[in-house]
Protein backbone atom coordinates (compact mmCIF):
# COMPACT_ATOMS: atom_id res chain seq x y z
CA UNK A 1 0.00 0.00 0.00
CA UNK A 2 1.54 3.48 -1.14
CA UNK A 3 1.49 6.05 2.27
CA UNK A 4 4.05 8.59 3.75
CA UNK A 5 5.48 5.89 5.74
CA UNK A 6 6.20 3.62 3.31
CA UNK A 7 7.89 5.69 0.94
CA UNK A 8 9.90 7.43 3.53
CA UNK A 9 10.90 4.23 4.36
CA UNK A 10 11.70 3.24 0.96
CA UNK A 11 13.82 5.85 0.67
CA UNK A 12 15.64 5.24 4.00
CA UNK A 13 16.43 1.77 2.85
CA UNK A 14 17.64 3.09 -0.67
CA UNK A 15 20.09 5.27 0.72
CA UNK A 16 21.18 3.28 3.30
CA UNK A 17 22.09 0.33 0.85
CA UNK A 18 23.77 2.96 -1.71
CA UNK A 19 25.75 4.73 1.53
CA UNK A 20 27.00 0.61 2.19
CA UNK A 21 27.51 -0.25 -1.54
CA UNK A 22 29.87 2.99 -1.54
CA UNK A 23 31.91 2.07 1.54
CA UNK A 24 32.29 -1.24 -0.23
CA UNK A 25 33.36 0.25 -3.80
CA UNK A 26 35.26 2.99 -2.07
CA UNK A 27 37.63 -0.39 -0.37
CA UNK A 28 37.66 -2.21 -3.60
CA UNK A 29 37.81 -0.73 -6.50
CA UNK A 30 40.09 2.40 -8.16
CA UNK A 31 37.35 4.79 -9.01
CA UNK A 32 35.89 5.66 -5.82
CA UNK A 33 32.34 6.22 -4.59
CA UNK A 34 32.67 8.99 -2.40
CA UNK A 35 32.46 12.38 -3.51
CA UNK A 36 36.04 14.34 -3.48
CA UNK A 37 34.28 16.99 -1.28
CA UNK A 38 33.33 15.12 1.30
CA UNK A 39 37.32 14.33 1.98
CA UNK A 40 37.24 18.01 2.05
CA UNK A 41 34.36 18.39 4.35
CA UNK A 42 36.29 16.01 6.65
CA UNK A 43 40.09 18.02 6.52
CA UNK A 44 38.05 20.89 7.63
CA UNK A 45 36.22 18.92 10.47
CA UNK A 46 39.80 17.82 11.42
CA UNK A 47 41.40 21.27 11.42
CA UNK A 48 38.86 22.92 13.58
CA UNK A 49 38.74 19.68 16.40
CA UNK A 50 42.73 20.66 16.30
CA UNK A 51 41.86 24.35 16.94
CA UNK A 52 42.76 25.53 13.45
CA UNK A 53 40.79 27.23 10.80
CA UNK A 54 39.07 24.85 8.00
CA UNK A 55 40.56 27.01 5.62
CA UNK A 56 44.00 25.56 6.16
CA UNK A 57 42.33 22.74 4.01
CA UNK A 58 42.70 24.36 0.78
CA UNK A 59 39.35 24.23 -2.27
CA UNK A 60 37.09 24.10 1.20
CA UNK A 61 34.94 27.21 0.30
CA UNK A 62 31.70 26.90 2.97
CA UNK A 63 31.02 28.08 6.28
CA UNK A 64 32.69 27.05 9.44
CA UNK A 65 29.45 25.94 11.08
CA UNK A 66 29.36 22.92 8.22
CA UNK A 67 33.37 21.91 9.37
CA UNK A 68 32.01 21.99 13.14
CA UNK A 69 28.43 19.80 12.42
CA UNK A 70 31.48 17.86 10.75
CA UNK A 71 33.96 16.93 13.46
CA UNK A 72 31.96 13.62 14.50
CA UNK A 73 33.74 12.85 11.14
CA UNK A 74 36.58 12.88 13.27
CA UNK A 75 36.40 11.45 16.73
CA UNK A 76 33.55 9.44 16.24
CA UNK A 77 32.95 7.62 12.32
CA UNK A 78 34.23 8.67 9.06
CA UNK A 79 30.78 8.23 7.67
CA UNK A 80 28.50 10.28 10.39
CA UNK A 81 28.37 13.35 7.55
CA UNK A 82 27.65 10.96 4.56
CA UNK A 83 24.21 9.72 7.41
CA UNK A 84 24.16 13.29 8.59
CA UNK A 85 23.45 14.27 4.90
CA UNK A 86 21.08 11.12 4.16
CA UNK A 87 18.88 12.15 7.20
CA UNK A 88 18.30 15.77 6.12
CA UNK A 89 17.02 14.11 2.47
CA UNK A 90 14.19 12.33 4.23
CA UNK A 91 13.41 15.61 6.38
CA UNK A 92 13.32 16.90 2.77
CA UNK A 93 10.93 14.05 1.76
CA UNK A 94 8.72 14.38 5.23
CA UNK A 95 8.41 18.14 4.94
CA UNK A 96 7.02 18.04 1.13
CA UNK A 97 4.76 15.03 2.25
CA UNK A 98 3.39 17.82 5.26
CA UNK A 99 3.46 20.51 2.70
CA UNK A 100 1.27 19.13 0.06
CA UNK A 101 -1.18 18.02 2.57
CA UNK A 102 -1.61 21.18 3.92
CA UNK A 103 -2.79 22.13 0.52
CA UNK A 104 -5.88 20.02 0.37
CA UNK A 105 -4.11 16.34 -0.70
CA UNK A 106 -5.04 13.40 1.02
CA UNK A 107 -1.32 11.50 2.10
CA UNK A 108 -2.06 8.34 -0.86
CA UNK A 109 -1.60 11.87 -3.23
CA UNK A 110 1.39 13.18 -0.80
CA UNK A 111 3.10 9.91 -0.51
CA UNK A 112 3.39 9.73 -4.28
CA UNK A 113 4.53 13.17 -4.72
CA UNK A 114 7.13 12.38 -2.61
CA UNK A 115 8.20 9.28 -4.10
CA UNK A 116 9.73 12.01 -6.90
CA UNK A 117 12.19 13.15 -3.94
CA UNK A 118 12.63 10.26 -1.71
CA UNK A 119 12.64 7.57 -4.27
CA UNK A 120 14.71 9.75 -6.91
CA UNK A 121 18.17 7.50 -7.29
CA UNK A 122 19.83 10.61 -8.24
CA UNK A 123 19.04 12.45 -5.34
CA UNK A 124 20.34 9.56 -2.96
CA UNK A 125 23.39 9.38 -5.04
CA UNK A 126 24.06 12.65 -4.41
CA UNK A 127 23.73 12.81 -0.67
CA UNK A 128 25.36 8.99 -0.48
CA UNK A 129 28.14 10.26 -1.55
CA UNK A 130 29.15 13.23 0.56
CA UNK A 131 27.49 16.02 -0.69
CA UNK A 132 26.16 18.64 1.50
CA UNK A 133 24.06 20.19 -0.30
CA UNK A 134 20.67 18.63 1.43
CA UNK A 135 21.58 20.15 4.81
CA UNK A 136 20.62 23.59 2.38
CA UNK A 137 17.75 22.12 0.93
CA UNK A 138 16.42 20.80 4.08
CA UNK A 139 16.82 24.26 6.09
CA UNK A 140 15.28 26.45 3.06
CA UNK A 141 11.96 23.70 2.47
CA UNK A 142 11.46 24.29 6.60
CA UNK A 143 11.68 28.15 6.65
CA UNK A 144 8.86 27.62 3.53
CA UNK A 145 6.58 25.11 5.51
CA UNK A 146 7.25 27.62 8.30
CA UNK A 147 5.86 30.56 6.26
CA UNK A 148 2.99 28.94 4.97
CA UNK A 149 2.36 27.87 8.61
CA UNK A 150 2.35 31.51 9.51
CA UNK A 151 4.74 31.07 11.30
CA UNK A 152 6.80 34.08 10.15
CA UNK A 153 9.24 34.20 13.47
CA UNK A 154 10.53 30.77 12.77
CA UNK A 155 10.81 30.88 8.98
CA UNK A 156 12.66 33.77 9.09
CA UNK A 157 15.30 32.49 11.68
CA UNK A 158 15.53 29.91 9.13
CA UNK A 159 15.86 31.75 5.90
CA UNK A 160 18.86 33.74 7.88
CA UNK A 161 20.76 30.53 8.63
CA UNK A 162 20.04 28.91 5.09
CA UNK A 163 21.57 32.00 3.03
CA UNK A 164 24.53 31.29 6.03
CA UNK A 165 24.99 28.32 5.05
CA UNK A 166 25.13 29.19 1.17
CA UNK A 167 24.42 32.42 -0.35
CA UNK A 168 21.71 31.82 -3.50
CA UNK A 169 19.03 31.04 -1.29
CA UNK A 170 19.09 35.00 -0.73
CA UNK A 171 16.95 34.82 -4.07
CA UNK A 172 13.95 34.05 -2.57
CA UNK A 173 13.62 36.68 -0.61
CA UNK A 174 11.37 38.07 -3.72
CA UNK A 175 9.14 35.73 -3.66
CA UNK A 176 8.52 35.52 0.57
CA UNK A 177 8.41 39.52 0.50
CA UNK A 178 5.62 39.13 -2.09
CA UNK A 179 3.20 36.55 -0.08
CA UNK A 180 4.05 38.50 3.42
CA UNK A 181 1.68 40.79 1.91
CA UNK A 182 -0.67 41.53 4.62
CA UNK A 183 -4.61 41.77 2.41
CA UNK A 184 -3.26 38.12 1.46
CA UNK A 185 -0.87 36.64 4.32
CA UNK A 186 -3.41 37.66 7.11
CA UNK A 187 -6.25 35.72 7.52
CA UNK A 188 -9.20 37.77 7.27
CA UNK A 189 -13.13 36.50 6.86
CA UNK A 190 -14.65 38.10 3.50
CA UNK A 191 -16.30 40.92 2.98
CA UNK A 192 -19.89 41.00 2.35
CA UNK A 193 -21.48 41.78 -0.98
CA UNK A 194 -22.93 44.42 -0.31
CA UNK A 195 -19.77 46.38 1.50
CA UNK A 196 -16.96 46.03 -0.81
CA UNK A 197 -13.75 46.42 0.59
CA UNK A 198 -12.12 50.17 0.09
CA UNK A 199 -9.62 50.63 -2.14
CA UNK A 200 -6.82 52.84 -1.72
CA UNK A 201 -6.38 56.36 -3.30
CA UNK A 202 -3.89 54.87 -5.92
CA UNK A 203 -1.68 57.26 -5.43
CA UNK A 204 2.29 56.59 -5.22
CA UNK A 205 2.84 57.57 -2.18
CA UNK A 206 0.30 55.25 -0.86
CA UNK A 207 1.08 52.34 -2.93
CA UNK A 208 4.91 52.28 -1.49
CA UNK A 209 3.60 52.95 1.90
CA UNK A 210 1.59 49.53 1.19
CA UNK A 211 4.86 47.76 0.25
CA UNK A 212 6.39 48.07 3.97
CA UNK A 213 3.85 46.04 6.27
CA UNK A 214 4.94 44.87 9.73
CA UNK A 215 5.60 41.08 8.38
CA UNK A 216 8.13 42.37 5.83
CA UNK A 217 10.11 44.38 8.15
CA UNK A 218 9.79 41.26 10.68
CA UNK A 219 11.22 38.62 8.02
CA UNK A 220 13.99 41.51 7.39
CA UNK A 221 14.84 42.57 10.67
CA UNK A 222 14.52 38.89 11.69
CA UNK A 223 16.50 36.84 9.06
CA UNK A 224 19.31 39.30 8.19
CA UNK A 225 19.81 39.64 12.00
CA UNK A 226 20.21 35.68 12.03
CA UNK A 227 22.73 35.79 9.10
CA UNK A 228 24.99 39.03 10.27
CA UNK A 229 24.96 37.21 13.79
CA UNK A 230 26.33 33.99 12.53
CA UNK A 231 28.47 36.03 10.26
CA UNK A 232 29.98 37.70 13.09
CA UNK A 233 30.49 34.72 15.39
CA UNK A 234 32.37 32.97 12.28
CA UNK A 235 34.55 36.33 11.53
CA UNK A 236 35.43 36.65 15.49
CA UNK A 237 36.92 33.10 14.58
CA UNK A 238 38.38 33.33 11.58
CA UNK A 239 38.44 36.53 10.29
CA UNK A 240 38.37 38.00 6.82
CA UNK A 241 39.61 34.54 5.20
CA UNK A 242 36.09 33.63 6.59
CA UNK A 243 34.25 36.01 4.66
CA UNK A 244 36.17 35.40 1.15
CA UNK A 245 36.04 32.01 1.24
CA UNK A 246 32.55 31.86 2.04
CA UNK A 247 31.12 34.36 0.08
CA UNK A 248 33.16 36.74 -2.15
CA UNK A 249 34.74 33.63 -3.81
CA UNK A 250 31.59 32.50 -4.99
CA UNK A 251 30.90 36.16 -6.63
CA UNK A 252 33.72 36.17 -8.48
CA UNK A 253 34.36 32.58 -8.94
CA UNK A 254 36.21 31.53 -12.03
CA UNK A 255 36.56 27.47 -12.13
CA UNK A 256 38.81 26.76 -15.43
CA UNK A 257 37.73 23.01 -14.70
CA UNK A 258 35.00 21.24 -17.53
CA UNK A 259 31.44 21.59 -16.32
CA UNK A 260 27.93 21.79 -17.57
CA UNK A 261 27.61 25.29 -17.98
CA UNK A 262 28.16 26.43 -21.09
CA UNK A 263 30.74 30.10 -19.82
CA UNK A 264 33.17 26.87 -18.58
CA UNK A 265 35.10 27.57 -21.94
CA UNK A 266 35.28 31.18 -22.01
CA UNK A 267 36.44 31.67 -18.45
CA UNK A 268 39.01 28.81 -19.28
CA UNK A 269 40.53 30.85 -22.28
CA UNK A 270 40.59 34.17 -20.12
CA UNK A 271 41.67 32.45 -17.05
CA UNK A 272 44.71 34.29 -16.73
CA UNK A 273 43.62 37.65 -18.79
CA UNK A 274 42.00 40.79 -17.00
CA UNK A 275 39.45 40.13 -19.85
CA UNK A 276 37.96 36.86 -17.08
CA UNK A 277 36.45 39.34 -14.85
CA UNK A 278 34.28 41.12 -17.62
CA UNK A 279 33.70 37.46 -18.33
CA UNK A 280 31.99 37.13 -15.21
CA UNK A 281 29.93 40.08 -14.73
CA UNK A 282 28.77 39.03 -18.40
CA UNK A 283 27.42 35.91 -16.75
CA UNK A 284 26.23 36.94 -13.92
CA UNK A 285 24.41 39.99 -15.31
CA UNK A 286 21.65 37.82 -17.52
CA UNK A 287 21.23 35.40 -14.53
CA UNK A 288 20.38 38.11 -12.26
CA UNK A 289 18.04 39.90 -14.23
CA UNK A 290 16.19 36.46 -15.07
CA UNK A 291 15.71 35.23 -11.66
CA UNK A 292 14.31 38.83 -9.85
CA UNK A 293 11.71 39.06 -12.51
CA UNK A 294 10.86 35.28 -12.28
CA UNK A 295 10.79 35.39 -8.22
CA UNK A 296 8.52 38.72 -9.12
CA UNK A 297 6.04 37.11 -11.76
CA UNK A 298 5.38 33.82 -10.01
CA UNK A 299 5.64 35.18 -6.23
CA UNK A 300 2.45 34.13 -4.95
CA UNK A 301 3.42 30.90 -5.43
CA UNK A 302 6.30 30.57 -3.20
CA UNK A 303 7.09 27.09 -3.77
CA UNK A 304 6.80 27.65 -7.57
CA UNK A 305 8.38 30.79 -8.02
CA UNK A 306 11.16 29.09 -5.99
CA UNK A 307 11.24 26.57 -8.39
CA UNK A 308 11.38 28.25 -11.47
CA UNK A 309 14.23 31.16 -10.21
CA UNK A 310 16.57 28.37 -9.25
CA UNK A 311 16.39 26.54 -12.30
CA UNK A 312 17.43 28.74 -14.05
CA UNK A 313 19.61 30.42 -11.11
CA UNK A 314 21.42 26.58 -12.31
CA UNK A 315 21.34 26.74 -15.97
CA UNK A 316 22.68 30.42 -16.42
CA UNK A 317 25.28 29.61 -13.56
CA UNK A 318 28.99 30.26 -14.41
CA UNK A 319 29.58 26.91 -12.93
CA UNK A 320 27.01 24.33 -12.75
CA UNK A 321 27.86 20.73 -11.54
CA UNK A 322 25.15 17.75 -11.23
CA UNK A 323 24.85 18.51 -6.85
CA UNK A 324 23.44 21.88 -8.04
CA UNK A 325 20.39 20.04 -9.45
CA UNK A 326 19.16 19.29 -5.90
CA UNK A 327 18.45 22.74 -5.40
CA UNK A 328 15.52 23.12 -7.26
CA UNK A 329 14.75 19.57 -7.47
CA UNK A 330 13.33 19.61 -3.84
CA UNK A 331 10.63 21.72 -5.28
CA UNK A 332 9.41 19.43 -8.16
CA UNK A 333 7.39 17.34 -5.64
CA UNK A 334 4.90 20.71 -4.33
CA UNK A 335 4.96 21.71 -7.45
CA UNK A 336 4.12 18.81 -9.87
CA UNK A 337 0.93 18.36 -8.55
CA UNK A 338 -0.42 21.67 -10.16
CA UNK A 339 0.77 21.18 -13.99
CA UNK A 340 -1.77 20.91 -16.14
CA UNK A 341 -2.87 17.52 -18.19
CA UNK A 342 -0.69 18.72 -21.13
CA UNK A 343 2.65 18.50 -19.92
CA UNK A 344 1.78 15.20 -18.40
CA UNK A 345 2.15 13.96 -22.05
CA UNK A 346 5.23 15.95 -22.65
CA UNK A 347 7.32 14.59 -19.51
CA UNK A 348 8.99 11.89 -21.00
CA UNK A 349 10.00 14.65 -24.18
CA UNK A 350 11.24 17.20 -21.00
CA UNK A 351 13.34 13.89 -19.02
CA UNK A 352 14.38 12.93 -22.06
CA UNK A 353 15.79 16.02 -23.65
CA UNK A 354 17.25 16.75 -19.56
CA UNK A 355 19.81 13.48 -19.54
CA UNK A 356 19.58 14.00 -22.85
CA UNK A 357 21.74 16.77 -23.29
CA UNK A 358 23.84 15.66 -20.13
CA UNK A 359 24.63 12.44 -21.87
CA UNK A 360 25.60 14.13 -25.05
CA UNK A 361 28.40 16.21 -22.01
CA UNK A 362 29.64 13.63 -20.43
CA UNK A 363 30.36 11.79 -23.40
CA UNK A 364 32.89 14.12 -24.28
CA UNK A 365 33.83 15.11 -20.87
CA UNK A 366 34.64 10.44 -20.80
CA UNK A 367 37.20 11.46 -24.07
CA UNK A 368 38.40 14.13 -22.45
CA UNK A 369 39.16 12.47 -19.32
CA UNK A 370 39.96 8.63 -20.07
CA UNK A 371 41.00 8.83 -23.44
CA UNK A 372 42.83 11.78 -23.52
CA UNK A 373 41.50 13.31 -26.36
CA UNK A 374 40.99 16.76 -26.99
CA UNK A 375 37.44 17.52 -27.26
CA UNK A 376 37.30 21.18 -25.34
CA UNK A 377 35.15 22.77 -28.26
CA UNK A 378 32.78 19.65 -28.15
CA UNK A 379 31.91 19.93 -24.49
CA UNK A 380 31.12 23.51 -25.00
CA UNK A 381 28.69 23.19 -27.80
CA UNK A 382 27.61 20.00 -25.54
CA UNK A 383 26.77 23.33 -22.60
CA UNK A 384 25.30 25.04 -25.13
CA UNK A 385 22.67 22.39 -25.92
CA UNK A 386 22.42 21.97 -22.52
CA UNK A 387 21.31 25.66 -21.71
CA UNK A 388 18.86 26.05 -24.60
CA UNK A 389 17.35 22.58 -23.72
CA UNK A 390 16.77 23.70 -19.91
CA UNK A 391 15.82 26.89 -21.41
CA UNK A 392 12.82 25.03 -23.41
CA UNK A 393 12.07 22.86 -20.53
CA UNK A 394 11.79 25.65 -18.10
CA UNK A 395 9.29 27.40 -20.85
CA UNK A 396 7.24 24.76 -21.13
CA UNK A 397 6.77 23.94 -17.31
CA UNK A 398 6.06 27.68 -16.83
CA UNK A 399 3.05 27.15 -19.97
CA UNK A 400 1.88 24.34 -18.35
CA UNK A 401 1.69 25.19 -14.92
CA UNK A 402 -1.74 26.19 -12.76
CA UNK A 403 0.08 28.84 -10.58
CA UNK A 404 -2.09 29.36 -7.68
CA UNK A 405 -1.27 31.98 -4.79
CA UNK A 406 0.00 30.12 -1.31
CA UNK A 407 -2.47 32.52 0.58
CA UNK A 408 -5.66 34.96 -0.42
CA UNK A 409 -8.47 34.48 -2.42
CA UNK A 410 -7.16 32.26 -5.29
CA UNK A 411 -4.95 30.03 -2.67
CA UNK A 412 -7.49 26.86 -3.61
CA UNK A 413 -6.29 23.01 -3.27
CA UNK A 414 -6.16 21.01 -6.10
CA UNK A 415 -9.29 19.56 -5.55
CA UNK A 416 -11.18 22.87 -5.51
CA UNK A 417 -9.28 23.90 -8.90
CA UNK A 418 -10.44 20.93 -10.70
CA UNK A 419 -14.06 20.85 -9.66
CA UNK A 420 -13.47 25.31 -11.03
CA UNK A 421 -11.96 24.25 -14.19
CA UNK A 422 -14.51 21.62 -15.33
Amino acid sequence: MLSARNVLLGGMLLRAGMLLYGLWQDANMTVKYTDIDYNVFTDAARFVWEGGSPYQRSTYRYTPLLAWVLTPNVWLHPTFGKWLFVACDCVVGELVIRIVRARGMSEQTAAAYSALWLLNPQVANISTRGSAESVVCAVVMAAFYAFQSRRVALGSVLFGLAVHLKIYPIMYALPLLVILDRATFDVRPASPPSQPRKRSDGTTGARLAGLVNAHRVYFFVVSSGVFFLLGAAMYSMYGTEFVHETYLYHVSRKDHRHNYSMWFLPIYLTFRSPASVAMGLVSFMPQAVVVAVLGFVYGHDLYFAAFVQTFAFVAYNKVCTAQYFMWYMCFLPVIWPYNSQRLFYKALVLLGMWFGSQALYLQQAYRLEFLGENTFIQLWVAGLVIFVANNWILQQICLSQRVVPLFGPGSLTLQQLDKKQQ
